[in-house]
């Protein structure tokens, strides 16, 4: 069995399911497997095979101590009747608007979309955290143990902390509440985060969910909830009471492979298109502030998915371009707030991994690299390193205006809504040639443009309302689509969550959520 360990030590080896569990590795580093890349998923039979089925043969590499009946187990649970497309993550072609032919109409026109934004939550999040409940739930017993060799674990409750820019939080929420043995706490930036996220969270329902807005960043929050794992005396008080940390934010592999899967079903439906034939590379963007969704393709490539390049768009914080450009990843620098929230992050935690494979597994390396950045919030990569990374990985970002501009361009060229994160991608695209031997370039859109409609409305030009469902309803109008329904029902849901905490105060927060259970 293939084991994981963090990216800054193989002192520790454990199961996949004890990497889940555990959430973030014991000396503050992200879990990896060596493993992954030995076994290849064959694309010549993806065409015929369902969401589900790619999902269960992605799974079954990735997370080889799960039985095969678990993980079907898991993929039912997770994507039967949740979402709102068969698909499951629709891929969508951008056509001329008013259907001729693609050569004539905008840049971006014969690209396809693929809309990872049909869960529960409207957002790309769902994918994976309608799974990771499911995986978490058979971490208990055998082959759990926390260490190579270890005995089956005593059955605990897992509290859940994770700190979000926006999408992860509700996305978390919806997954874990009332789950049998779990809480979950959630942490989201005041202020900065779009008033249909902050309603999302704050209405959401469940005698086992805590929510807490934090005077500071993303980035504020992320950092003090590292620092709630990495603390020794918390931990100890609640495993005296049956209580373990985890978390559902990308650091957590169990977060990360199900958003493999999509790759693989975003090619099997250009097989089926016959935009492609079996073994031709495909391009994929990625708009990404936490490098987990991009991440997830560069595991898709070492799984055997012919991948021609990763594109990797940012918004005004656009610290992942300094990086895939120069080398120095430097974190001190302004921190913006943006239309496209989910995006605005200066320290993206799965950069960690992507180093670490890319380096050949140099845990030293990443041990130092991550130390220089916690103590001078910054590191650089030598020249060898970078070369290796940039064969992979392409980059570019969209300031405030080029974000709307790329709403508006869409809207008029395809006659096609997207939301801020996606048009950042969209004009990354417009400015990038496709990489060589592409035989097709896939944007992913990673929310729906209803959970954004002030931001959406104004780049097409609408006259918009004060209120933010006045808004979505004036978008409705205008466009001839429609919102999502669990996006309209907020407008009369009840808050439920009103509080507002201190970044020194995050731990006590969670320490109180934890007597709920």
């Amino acid at each position: 069995m293939s084991l994981y360990h963090s990216t800054r030590s193989r002192a520790q080896a454990c199961s996949a399911k004890a990497a889940i569990r555990q959430g973030l590795a014991p000396d503050g580093g992200l879990f990896v497997s060596d493993a992954l890349g030995a076994e290849k998923l064959d694309v010549t039979g993806l065409a015929e095979m369902s969401y589900a089925q790619i999902a269960r043969a992605v799974l079954g590499l990735l997370l080889p101590d799960y039985t095969p009946d678990e993980i079907a187990a898991c993929v039912d649970e997770a994507y039967s009747g949740t979402f709102a497309s068969d698909e499951v993550t629709p891929l969508v072609a951008l056509r001329e608007r008013g259907g001729a032919g693609a050569e004539d109409a905008g840049s971006l026109a014969g690209c396809y979309v693929l809309e990872l934004f049909h869960g529960p939550t409207s957002a790309f999040k769902d994918v994976a955290l309608q799974m990771l409940p499911r995986l978490m739930a058979r971490t208990s017993g055998a082959g759990a143990g926390a260490a190579t060799g270890s005995k089956d674990v005593p059955t605990e409750r897992i509290m859940i902390v994770t700190a979000t820019s926006g999408d992860t939080g509700k996305a978390a929420l919806a997954g874990f509440a009332d789950a049998p043995g779990t809480g979950i706490t959630v942490f989201y930036p005041e202020g900065k985060v779009s008033r249909v996220q902050e309603l999302q969270m704050t209405t959401q329902e469940g005698s086992n969910v805590s929510v807490a807005a934090v005077r500071g960043n993303f980035d504020d929050a992320q950092s003090a909830v590292k620092s709630i794992f990495a603390d020794r005396e918390l931990a100890e008080r609640l495993a005296a009471q049956g209580i373990v940390l985890s978390s559902a934010n990308s650091i957590n592999v169990g977060r990360l492979v199900p958003q493999v899967v999509y790759y693989f079903a975003a090619y099997a439906q250009l097989l089926r298109a016959g935009a492609i034939e079996a073994g031709e590379a495909v391009e994929f963007c990625v708009p990404t502030g936490n490098f987990g969704d991009v991440l997830a393709g560069y595991y898709a490539k070492l799984l055997g998915l012919p991948v021609a390049r990763l594109v990797v768009a940012s918004d005004k914080n656009n610290v992942l371009y300094d990086f895939l450009t120069t080398g120095v990843y430097d974190r001190n620098r302004p921190f913006f707030t943006t239309t496209s929230p989910s995006m605005d992050i200066l320290i993206s935690s799965n950069l960690e991994r992507m180093l670490y494979y890319l380096s050949g597994g140099d845990c030293e390396l990443i041990a130092r690299l991550m130390a220089d950045l916690a103590e001078t919030g910054h590191f650089e990569v030598g020249p060898e390193l970078l070369g290796r990374i940039r064969e992979v990985f392409a980059c570019g970002w969209a300031d405030e205006d080029q974000v709307a501009e790329a709403i508006a361009d869409c809207w008029r060229d395809h006659g096609y809504l997207i939301d801020p994160h996606t048009a950042c991608g969209y004009h990354v695209l417009e400015e990038l040639a496709p990489a060589e031997g592409a035989a097709a370039r896939v944007l992913l859109s990673t929310a729906s443009p209803y959970k954004f409609p002030r931001a959406v409305a104004e780049a097409i030009g609408l006259e918009v309302p004060a209120d933010d469902f006045d808004c979505l309803r004036t978008l409705e109008e205008a466009t001839g689509t429609t919102a999502p329904a669990q996006l309209t029902a907020l407008e009369t849901a009840t808050v439920r969550h009103a509080t507002t905490v201190d970044i020194e105060s995050m731990g006590s927060f969670v320490e109180e959520a934890c007597e709920k259970l």
